[in-house]
Formats: structure tokens, sequence, C-alpha cells
């Protein structure tokens, strides 16, 4: 593998775990999963959040798919609660004041059981309540600031149960074949 196929890698990071190399007084790390010395995260996941995390030993790179500023597309399946309703999902869609910035519009559908087979059980799992209804939903945002897919959903009436990021770019998490805590170098760049 030549060298630019291995200045990136992708990771599947489970649920709990901080997105730093430093050891954690609470949580496991991602020194705990990946051993390759100079790569660091290009880009965060928030504790609770699950799914592609990209590293990379290039500065440029991490640039690159890191700031908003470049726009590189990031696809979310948020389990929240509540029932589809189009009102509520065009509020995604149009784009959401938080109070601190306006997100860009975002490109929202509702996910099937199908699609949704393909996860892992998430550990722990998320609280079922019988009581109150909960979908998928697959959202495409290019700005990816401090938790703004549950900021969203949230301010659009559907708090988030359980967020995953399946795709970074072209790179999609499903096509890359990572089970949970698996990582490896890419052959592509997002």
């Amino acid at each position: 593998m030549d060298r630019q196929m291995k200045n990136l890698i992708a990771f599947n990071k489970p649920y709990g775990v901080v997105c730093q190399f430093s050891r954690h007084e609470k949580h496991k790390c991602l020194k705990d999963y990946i051993d390759v010395p100079q790569f660091y995260p290009a880009g965060r996941l928030d504790t609770d959040s699950e799914g592609l995390l990209l590293l990379t030993d290039d500065g440029r790179l991490q640039a690159q798919i890191a700031e908003p500023k470049y726009r590189k597309e990031k696809t979310y399946w948020a389990q929240v609660e509540g029932l589809p309703d189009e009102v509520k999902l065009d509020i995604l869609r149009r784009g959401v004041d938080l109070g601190d910035f306006v997100t860009q519009p975002a490109e929202v559908r509702l996910l099937n059981a199908q699609e949704t087979e393909k996860l892992w059980p998430r550990i722990p799992p998320v609280r079922e309540r019988k009581t109150v209804a909960d979908f998928w939903l697959e959202i495409k945002i290019s700005e990816g600031k401090n938790r703004q897919v549950r900021r969203m959903t949230a301010k659009a009436g559907y708090p988030c149960l359980r967020l995953v990021r399946v795709a970074v770019g072209r790179l999609n998490l499903f096509d890359l074949g990572l089970g949970l805590g698996e990582w490896a170098f890419c052959g592509q760049k997002p």
C-alpha cells in the first residue's frame, strides 16, 4: 500500500468512546482501539455518538474533512422520539435556527427497518418506552458543528435517542465493512 493510501484511517467508533488518545477517567479512548503513532481525529464524534470516525496524519487532509468551510458532506442516522411529520421534517430540510447559528438546509429522509438492520446493537441499549414512538432518519449535513444533528432534531421536536455517522463524503461505513470497534487504512479519500 503506498503512502497516499496509508494516511487515512476509518474507525467504527462505539458508543461511550471519547475522540482522544489520552486516557479518560470514565470512558474508553481511541488508544484502546488504535495504536498507530501520529494519527489524529479529523473531526469528532461525541462520546454518546457512534459510527465512522476518520483519522489522519496529514494536516491538510484533516482540515478538508473537519473544517465546516470545506463543506464535506456527513451522513448520520438518527433514532428520534415521536412520529414522522412532514412539517417537522421540513424544519430540518430548510435549516434550523439554533440560537448561536442557523444551520444550512439538510437532506432528510425516513429510513426503513431493512436499512437500520445493518446497525449493530448499542451497548448499553437505547431505552425503550412503550408509550413513546420512535423512528429513524437519515440526515446529511455539510457543516458538522458541535452536537449539530442532536440540536437540530431537538429543535424540530424530535429528541435524539441514538446517533450514528454512517458516511463522510464518499466513504461509507457499510461499504468499508468495519465491525464495531474495528479500524482499517482507507484506500481512498472521502
